[in-house]
């Protein structure tokens, strides 16, 4: 276990430097002088030339990532280019409100899509079958922006529950609840549409088995039948498929965040990006990374709990 853990990071190393060369690529063929935003349009010429070789803009683009790439492995993310910040403090403040809206978001998912898409499964073809499968293609099919934007008019404007936008309140606070109810919801139903159908699907797969015949066969309850055997062996495609959702879990938080005004890192990156500040950018992606591929791994270590049969020896 040990040994694979450590091959699995070691191979995440060049994805990282992958995804910083993609990213760093693409800021630097964007339109517009980074420079130039920062001090205005009615900035003197000197004084933008001043700041341009303050941030090495006047080096080739491969130097430029070089230098980012090592002052990364010292630690050291760089400064902003508004206000002149360190980029890493900048990220501390926001990565707390990211993970609560994105951990929330997920747990909203499982609780949603779960216990539907394994009643959806037993009683196939029956109301309460069809009204999840309506669910979820309605969840699919509705844009979080979008349903964020509703629930800001309904429960927000129209019933006056919930705060309008930000995060107030220490964490685990009714407050702080409150203001992270909407935006977690925006997030989390989406993905339970489709976590509810894969659920359904693999729930109907292993419950034609003959095993679970068999069990049924010799006497064992209904409900030791679903959970016990049907639903362990049916976590394997499930857990594949929450895997793959937290990219979109975490790419979702960064629309999210700035239709409730969260202060997450998702509204960081935004605002980076309308000003041009690299650094800023370069460094949110790059955390992004490292959370993305750090859950995926925990992820794939799960299998092995579901499945016995799976090892990574």
């Amino acid at each position: 276990m040990y040994k694979y853990i450590i091959r699995r990071l070691l191979v995440t190393i060049p994805v990282i430097i992958g995804v910083t060369i993609v990213i760093s690529s693409i800021v630097y063929m964007a339109p517009g002088n980074p420079a130039r935003i920062a001090l205005g349009t009615n900035a003197d010429a000197k004084a933008v030339s001043n700041l341009e070789q303050k941030m090495g803009l006047n080096e080739p683009p491969h130097i430029r990532y070089l230098d980012w790439m090592w002052g990364v492995v010292q630690g050291d993310l760089g400064e902003s280019i508004r206000g002149g910040r360190e980029v890493t403090d900048m990220i501390s403040e926001r990565i707390v409100p990211t993970l609560e809206l994105a951990l929330v978001a997920m747990v909203i998912t499982f609780i949603i899509a779960l216990p539907l898409g394994v009643i959806s499964a037993v009683k196939q073809y029956s109301w309460a079958d069809n009204l999840s499968m309506l669910f979820a293609i309605f969840w699919i099919s509705m844009p979080s922006f979008w349903l964020g934007l509703l629930l800001i008019l309904v429960f927000s404007v129209r019933l006056d529950l919930f705060p309008i936008s930000g995060r107030t309140g220490a964490i685990f606070t009714l407050t702080w609840l409150s203001s992270l109810a909407l935006p977690a919801i925006a997030t989390g139903t989406r993905r339970a549409g489709l976590l509810t159908r894969m659920t359904r699907s693999s729930m109907l797969e292993v419950l034609n088995e003959d095993y679970i015949r068999t069990a049924r066969g010799k006497g064992i309850g209904e409900r030791s039948v679903i959970y016990t055997h049907a639903m362990k062996n049916a976590m394997i495609p499930i857990i594949t498929l929450i895997g793959l959702q937290i990219p979109l879990i975490f790419s979702g938080t960064v629309i999210i965040e700035t239709v409730f005004s969260w202060p997450g890192m998702g509204r960081l990156l935004v605002d980076a990006v309308l000003s041009r500040n690299y650094p800023v950018i370069q460094g949110t992606v790059l955390i992004y990374s490292i959370i993305v591929i750090l859950s995926n791994l925990f992820v794939d270590i799960t299998y092995s709990y579901f499945d016995p049969r799976i090892t990574y020896d």
